[in-house]
């Protein structure tokens, strides 16, 4: 039985990684400085960033006042200005999105089934392996997205807005924003948890009443 608690808790701590990894890597998708552009402005006093992410784009005029005026737009489906690397980061953080929820379903209804005595130990074996790879290559898309993210600064490839965005082809200077951060950190938990799920040895057999594995 202790194999079985022991097996039990492991796989709670990779199902925690995964989730919060999960839960990050939605919200870097959603967070709109994958890039920060400096612009150049006319006026001394003022300074404009962009903050360009993998769903919609925001400038900010920041005043020598207290008031920071913002205006975001949305990317849609029809717009063609959109670069390859955000077009395949946003199917990436999707793909990973998904994987990453199908891997922690997966970890939940396995551990039901260990406590309930429903599945055979091979059958559950097989649930915690699958949500492994799930989550291992959620974190592997999201991985290739903040690289791809990586490379467009470093070779300083420019986005042709439109030219009512007011917006240059090519910053002056750009820099990583915060969702590259978070990103990253979302890559790490959702290996980690993937790791645990297949490094963690599962018991042949579960004996005993569900009463007597605590959780």
């Amino acid at each position: 039985m202790d194999s079985v608690t022991s097996s039990a808790h492991c796989r709670q701590m990779g199902l925690i990684a995964a989730t919060i990894g999960w839960i990050l890597s939605m919200t870097s998708m959603g967070l709109v400085d994958w890039r920060v552009w400096h612009l150049n402005s006319t006026s001394d006093s003022d300074t404009i960033l962009a903050s360009v992410g993998m769903w919609q784009i925001c400038v900010h005029h920041l005043t020598s006042d207290f008031g920071k005026p913002t205006s975001c737009y949305f990317y849609s489906y029809y717009d063609t200005f959109i670069p390859v690397s955000i077009r395949v980061g946003q199917h990436l953080l999707l793909a990973a999105g998904i994987l990453g929820f199908l891997g922690d379903v997966s970890v939940i209804f396995a551990l039901r089934k260990m406590f309930m005595r429903v599945l055979p130990s091979q059958g559950i074996c097989s649930v915690f392996v699958i949500s492994g790879l799930l989550n291992m290559v959620a974190s592997t898309c999201v991985i290739i997205a903040i690289m791809w993210n990586y490379h467009s600064m470093m070779n300083e490839e420019g986005i042709s807005f439109p030219p009512s965005f007011q917006i240059p082809f090519k910053p002056g200077m750009q820099e990583h924003g915060i969702a590259v951060l978070v990103a990253w950190f979302a890559a790490f938990m959702l290996m980690f948890g993937g790791v645990f799920h297949l490094a963690d040895k599962c018991p042949l057999d579960f004996h005993g009443h569900p009463e007597d594995i605590e959780l």
